[in-house]
């Protein structure tokens, strides 16, 4: 039974994907026809640029040719192709000149794209809709053909006369082939309209390894300058809290001792003081630790650490984790210091009445968002820890998304990569 199930639906699987195909073929060929019609207003403009005259038409031209390929780059992404946008900018740069747009390599790759669709990606779109309409047509063809003029008594698209009954009877046949022809051939056609513009409307491969290779530059600078700053603020919290305590029990020990023959007493108080002082130098060793890799996330997870900043942050807060899997280490303490830091900052500054921290694990990255209702107009260069949260999430190749309007709210967005 299970094995009849599976024929059944593969029989209705290739006839929907020969639809699908189709119908993407015909969207494919209405942007053909718009290139087509496209490419003859391109060279008028060109030649009328040449002559200093057309300039004023090179930009609506070029941001034309972009719409063009932007329509194309979406139906691409919905055939499952991942096509990302090669452009830096919002739009095209005012008053290029020819030479500047021949320059560019996305504008040529565009071009190049736009005449390979006018031509190729419209011819083969154009066969893909005939053959369905071919098919039902020579299948039908001994109904109706009596009922027209004999010189359009013709099968196979009119590559084949059939002004007789026997020539007639042939129709069926050959629209059947047809048909199983386009059952099998429209998802092959739709391929091989797309591959234009897969192989085009992407990124420049070159220019993609060199943005790559300067962001690679920039993620390693930042990740040591962020752990010259780890180093730097560990420094400053054991030479300024545990060490001046440590120092000042060596005084009192020596005090105590000076003191042990002279007055018992003197000595007992003094060296109850040390005490008290190696118990809070140890309170401040063990903060330094916890700030380094906090032991609540090796104990309870990422979800019962954040819900342990919340219970201790002034300002009342809800906390959504929603993260199946352990994340690496090193990205599970970056999110705890950036919910720390904003939550932090919450409290001090923001005069909120209340925040909400989410943390969701998607698509093999971290996503972590920490909003509040307060009065806005955080700035990483007010010293906020904003710029702190920056250097961490930098070193691990992250992206940070702040806004804080002046008024509020402010929300912080924090994606991390997950990968092993």
């Amino acid at each position: 039974m299970s094995r009849l199930n599976a024929v059944v639906s593969d029989d209705r699987r290739v006839p929907r994907e020969a639809l699908r195909s189709t119908g993407y073929a015909v969207y494919g060929a209405a942007i053909g026809i718009l290139a087509l019609y496209t490419l003859p207003l391109l060279l008028i403009t060109a030649v009328l640029t040449l002559v200093r005259v057309g300039r004023p038409m090179a930009l609506p031209m070029l941001r034309w040719v972009r719409r063009l390929a932007d329509l194309e780059r979406s139906r691409l992404r919905r055939l499952g192709h991942e096509i990302e946008s090669p452009y830096h900018g919002p739009d095209v740069e005012a008053e290029p000149s020819l030479r500047g747009a021949l320059a560019d390599p996305e504008t040529r790759r565009d071009l190049s794209w736009l005449f390979m669709h006018a031509t190729w990606g419209l011819i083969v779109g154009i066969v893909a809709i005939q053959l369905p309409f071919t098919a039902v047509r020579d299948i039908t063809y001994p109904i109706w053909w009596t009922t027209i003029s004999p010189d359009q008594q013709e099968i196979l698209n009119g590559t084949v006369e059939a002004a007789t009954w026997s020539a007639a009877m042939i129709g069926p046949i050959a629209g059947v082939a047809v048909f199983a022809l386009w059952l099998i051939g429209a998802p092959k056609l739709c391929e091989l309209q797309a591959r234009p513009g897969v192989n085009l409307l992407g990124p420049d491969p070159d220019a993609d390894l060199s943005e790559r290779v300067a962001r690679l530059t920039a993620t390693r600078a930042a990740a040591l300058d962020a752990h010259a700053v780890e180093l730097r603020r560990i420094e400053r919290a054991l030479h300024d809290g545990a060490q001046n305590r440590i120092v000042g029990v060596a005084v009192l020990v020596g005090a105590a001792r000076r003191e042990v023959e002279r007055n018992p007493e003197r000595a007992d108080e003094i060296l109850a003081r040390a005490q008290d002082t190696v118990e809070d130098a140890l309170a401040e060793l063990r903060a330094v630790v916890r700030s380094i890799l906090p032991p609540v996330l090796e104990n309870r997870g990422l979800e019962g650490a954040l819900s342990a900043l919340a219970s201790d942050c002034s300002v009342p807060c809800k906390v959504t984790v929603d993260v199946p899997d352990r994340c690496p280490a090193s990205v599970e303490a970056t999110a705890y210091f950036v919910v720390a830091e904003s939550l932090t900052n919450v409290a001090k500054h923001s005069r909120a009445s209340r925040a909400e921290v989410e943390v969701r694990l998607r698509g093999g990255r971290l996503h972590v968002s920490v909003t509040d209702d307060g009065r806005g107009g955080a700035d990483a260069a007010n010293g906020s820890g904003l710029a702190g949260i920056g250097r961490r999430v930098e070193a691990h190749d992250g992206d940070v998304t702040v806004t804080s309007p002046a008024g509020g709210p402010t929300e912080i967005r924090v994606e991390l990569p997950c990968g092993s």
